[in-house]
């Protein structure tokens, strides 16, 4: 089974849309735009770091880059058995499972940030990486402060992140090195997150959530609150408002996931933050990234020759390097083009037929080698159309 995961803020990097821009899956950031009502690919082209690390702009960013990615994976006829993302990536795999739509998905993230951003101005606050210590002497050592300090990540074995009132984290960590820690490393953000220093966000926050259309995931979202899959949407509008006080499970949450299943974490978004923390956390269980479009057939190469529960196979066969598959662009009927045929060489952008009102395009030049649906067939969203062989 495939895991499909997110990641969050700290991720991003100036320029980081840049070898997506002339991918179809770009498309969705001038429909992020229209929603947000912000130039985001000005954000994910142009921002240096200094803008970028802006919450702000680094959840926003993040969030859109994510979805790029995940769209292109979905174009290949990927699908995954669970989803989860640590702390912004949450909406990312809530987007991903249907349990958000776009738009909801992107008005939350954009309002997330905001908040998040206004709390950490008014009131000051920063985490640090702490390295070589078990969970429980991470709380330890912030319990041995007369201040505020909390653990607010426990994102793999030996590595918890601590955050609160610089004074007070000054002592938490030193305390931490007391009981042995190996490192202790000051994050550059601009607030402690994932702490009741964050409660001003979550109450502007939970306004947002209450007015988005939250729908039950197609496949389980593992949240960050508690490490537990779910799969009842009416569960998510509370699990959101407490992840911005409550610390993120991150390592809880990729153990729950191995035993549920997940044999291949595939970490989707910008860097490859979470795929090193699954590879120290689920041994054995196979890791990959995708960043870029040069990581796509890698993947396919990765998923080739295996059975995947959560890799969507054609005909029968699995997808390899040189093969991709068109999708559906939506839910309908499926009309074929009568043009179009196995052994057909296409272009990029060519017409194969359409489902409901919507063609359905080619996003590669190639050949056709097989149709993987009928006329008059009812499709969903995604699901493939033809089998190509690219040029």
């Amino acid at each position: 089974m495939i895991a499909f995961t997110y990641p969050g803020q700290g991720s991003q990097k100036p320029g980081m849309g840049e070898t997506w821009r002339s991918h179809p899956s770009w498309e969705l950031v001038d429909e992020a735009s229209d929603v947000a009502e912000r130039d985001i690919e000005r954000l994910l082209l142009e921002t240096d770091a200094d803008e970028l690390k802006q919450t702000r702009n680094a959840q926003l960013a993040t969030y859109i880059t994510s979805m790029v990615i995940l769209d292109a994976v979905e174009r290949l006829g990927l699908e995954p058995a669970m989803h989860a993302g640590h702390s912004l990536g949450e909406y990312s795999a809530l987007t991903a499972a249907g349990t958000l739509s776009f738009a909801d998905g992107v008005r939350l993230v954009t309002e997330r940030g905001e908040a998040m951003q206004v709390a950490a101005e008014e009131r000051e606050g920063t985490m640090a990486a702490v390295l070589g210590l078990d969970d429980d002497l991470g709380e330890v050592a912030c319990s041995r402060v007369d201040g505020d300090a909390w653990v607010a990540n426990y994102n793999a074995p030996g590595q918890v992140v601590i955050a609160g009132a610089p004074d007070a984290l000054v002592e938490a960590g030193a305390a931490a090195k007391e009981l042995g820690a190996k490192r202790v490393m000051a994050m550059a953000v601009s607030g402690a997150f994932h702490t009741p220093f964050m409660s001003p966000a979550r109450d502007r926050l939970r306004k947002a959530i209450a007015e988005a259309d939250i729908r039950d995931p197609q496949t389980p979202v593992y949240a960050n609150v508690d490490a537990i899959g779910h799969s009842d949407g009416s569960e998510w509008g509370g699990l959101l408002g407490a992840q911005l006080c409550s610390p993120v499970r991150w390592r809880h949450t990729l153990h729950n996931m191995f035993d549920a299943g997940a044999t291949t974490f595939l970490e989707l978004g910008p860097g490859t933050v979470l795929t090193g923390m699954a590879k120290r956390t689920v041994k054995g269980a196979r890791t990959i990234s995708v960043s870029s479009p040069a990581d796509l057939d890698n993947l396919l190469e990765a998923v080739s020759g295996t059975d995947h529960g959560g890799a969507l196979p054609h005909d029968g066969e699995y997808l390899f390097a040189t093969e991709r598959l068109v999708v559906s662009p939506g839910a309908g009927v499926y009309e074929p083009d009568p043009e179009v045929g196995v052994g057909t060489i296409i272009a990029t952008g060519a017409r194969l037929g359409s489902v409901g009102q919507s063609d359905v395009r080619s996003p590669f030049t190639g050949e056709i080698m097989g149709l993987l649906a009928v006329a008059g067939e009812r499709v969903t969203n995604s699901q493939p159309i033809a089998w190509l062989r690219t040029k």
